[in-house]
């Protein structure tokens, strides 16, 4: 098509890697975010081998690989630290055909950042949209306006554009439990360097990951009812949800820094009956927004970006037309992996209790290859095999 002016809301991990997808496309693109300064939600994802390749595609794979963690195994332990699994990550590899990444969202979105060719426009909240047959607009709370041929919303979870594209408002919904996150130094004292290791147990679980600098992302996953009061001391509410469990994650729980701990009721959104009005789209979370139990909740927004990028470029009938053909695609890929995650995160915490049970039981007995293959499946589903 001809040289196409998209406005993109929200400048998180989808929004910027779409920036640069369309950007490197040859299309004129301007990047808004609502907030005064750029901090990532969450201290750290688990970056899996299909969004690794959509950075290998936009030329960021090595600079991806610096900021990765090295990622080797997956080691499933009781909550008394009994050994139940050692995953090879390495078949893995081999069948997907690249290596997935832990790594700090900081660092993420600072690599985008510095990739994305143009100035990032904060403080710009979003308040509607006008459309019309040459164009849409993008209004701002501040009296700005951006008028362009398309407009991508990729304004989270939360997103206030998910309205206007299906006509109807669509509240996350609660996933069962409440996850505290944050960034440790690593030691063998705590896992080995180049091991996910995940401990489990009364539905709850405990997780880290490498990523660089010599660093552990950290996951607490407890089960709780929405709107449970927030006790401010992280460390000794942890040590009393994980009263008992292993010598690591006591010493866990000792040295990670309440102030820099993140404590974030799960939610997800899901799946919806469209992701695009005429010229708006919806990218990443504010269409399909993931319980975190399969890692793929930045992957997904990548994969969209991508796809996104690949009609614009590859039709001449139109914006219309071409948004079309990436709903069809991306809603029947990102709908299975909403209800993949929702069914595993109520799997790991307990919503049904027998179930839960046999799954532990399951990881004990499990073939390693059998869980590398599930995870290649969800992998090789998207758009790059």
């Amino acid at each position: 098509m001809y040289n196409l002016k998209v406005v993109v809301i929200g400048a998180g991990i989808g929004g910027l890697t779409t920036g640069i997808a369309l950007r490197q496309a040859g299309f004129e693109v301007e990047v808004y975010d609502r907030v005064r300064e750029l901090r990532p939600a969450g201290a750290g994802i688990s970056l899996w081998s299909n969004g690794v390749k959509v950075l290998n595609r936009l030329g960021l794979g090595e600079k991806m690989a610096q900021i990765g963690g090295q990622m080797d195994r997956m080691q499933y332990l009781t909550k008394t630290g009994e050994l139940l699994n050692d995953i090879d990550l390495q078949p893995l590899v081999e069948e997907v055909g690249q290596r997935p990444y832990p790594v700090a969202r900081t660092d993420l979105q600072q690599m985008l950042l510095d990739a994305y060719p143009g100035e990032v426009k904060l403080n710009h909240k979003c308040i509607g949209v006008e459309e019309n047959a040459q164009g849409v607009t993008a209004i701002f709370e501040n009296g700005h306006r951006a008028t362009g041929d398309l407009l991508v919303a990729a304004d989270g979870i939360h997103s206030m554009l998910r309205q206007y594209v299906l006509g109807e408002e669509i509240q996350p919904k609660y996933g069962t439990y409440v996850n505290w996150n944050g960034l440790v130094s690593a030691s063998e004292d705590l896992a080995p360097k180049n091991s996910w290791a995940i401990y489990v147990g009364d539905h709850k679980r405990v997780s880290m990951m490498p990523v660089a600098r010599d660093r552990f992302y950290f996951f607490f996953d407890v089960p709780l009812p929405k709107g449970t009061p927030v006790k401010p001391d992280y460390n000794s509410d942890l040590a009393e949800h994980f009263q008992g469990w292993a010598k690591p994650v006591q010493l866990l729980i000792e040295r990670l820094d309440p102030s820099k701990t993140n404590r974030v009721e799960i939610h997800d959104v899901g799946p919806i009956n469209g992701m695009v009005r005429g010229r708006v789209a919806l990218l990443g979370d504010s269409a399909h927004a993931t319980c975190p139990d399969l890692g793929q909740g930045g992957c997904q927004a990548m994969e969209d970006g991508l796809v996104l990028t690949q009609y614009l470029l590859t039709t001449n009938m139109g914006v219309e037309y071409a948004l079309q053909r990436y709903e069809a695609e991306r809603k029947e890929r990102t709908s299975a992996v909403v209800q993949k995650a929702r069914r595993r995160a109520e799997m790991i915490h307990g919503v049904d209790p027998d179930i839960t049970h046999k799954w532990y039981q399951q990881l004990a007995h499990e073939d390693p290859t059998d869980v590398t293959s599930a995870i290649s499946k969800v992998i090789l589903a998207g758009p790059l095999h």
